[in-house]
């Protein structure tokens, strides 16, 4: 595989990317927290659309992968900035957003800050508002007490080493909050989730199709199915629904 590109941008951390031209509507991947563009999901989603000559974009946000910038430093304002100029500056015409657990939000986000880029949205356990839903408001009061005296809290990690969990993240996060109210997208939506999902529980999905006007929305559980969603039927579900919202 060819190195990343970098889309460098003055004062704001550089992002790596691949970006493949092709046929449309294109297809824009972006992927969960603490997750990278080399995830089982791109992945698969970069070689269908070598073999079906799809344009097709993935790319890490900032403290993510092979991306600049600081943990310490990141906030879901930040990450959105980052999505924007992805959207903005590497992609033509009106894209196919794949979110896929905090890339969900994401996608939403510029859903509703680019309508007119935003053709369709495939979103696979979309952990919508997660800073307060998933994390703040599960934590027991004397954590929530340590991250308000001390800044942090380090989070245990399943899959590698603890990371900070941090008061600038909770608190940036509230401004972008979507679920207390309609969310005004009315193309083609189609939710995937896994009922084994621990991370994202599969009721805060169907919390995302509640508020989502468009009456084209399909929500598809997978009974067999995780958070990482990575088995093959699992990516065979995930680019029918994208082919699905590509017609």
């Amino acid at each position: 595989m060819t190195d990343p590109r970098r889309l460098n941008r003055p004062g704001q951390p550089g992002l790596a990317y691949h970006r493949r031209t092709g046929s449309g509507p294109g297809v824009m991947f972006l992927g969960g927290f603490k997750s990278d563009m080399t995830g089982t999901k791109a992945s698969a989603l970069q070689a269908w659309a070598d073999r079906t000559e799809r344009a097709f974009l993935r790319f890490d946000y900032s403290a993510h992968g092979a991306s600049d910038g600081e943990w310490a430093d990141a906030t879901i304002s930040q990450w959105r900035e980052d999505a924007l100029a992805m959207l903005d500056l590497e992609t033509d015409g009106p894209q196919i957003l794949v979110g896929s657990s905090m890339g969900g939000w994401m996608a939403l986000l510029l859903a509703l800050t680019r309508p007119e880029k935003v053709r369709a949205l495939v979103l696979v356990a979309p952990a919508a508002d997660f800073t307060d839903a998933l994390i703040w408001e599960q934590l027991p009061f004397h954590i929530r007490e340590q991250i308000d005296t001390e800044g942090e809290w380090l989070r245990p990690n399943p899959y590698g080493e603890p990371y900070p969990i941090t008061k600038t993240l909770i608190e940036d996060g509230r401004q972008w909050n979507v679920l207390d109210a309609p969310i005004p997208f009315d193309g083609p939506v189609r939710i995937l989730h896994g009922w084994h999902d621990r991370d994202v529980p599969w009721s805060h999905g169907l919390r995302v199709l509640e508020q989502l006007t468009s009456n084209d929305v399909r929500y598809e559980l997978s009974k067999a199915g995780d958070h990482g969603m990575g088995a093959p039927d699992d990516l065979a579900a995930l680019i029918r629904m994208i082919d699905e919202v590509s017609v």
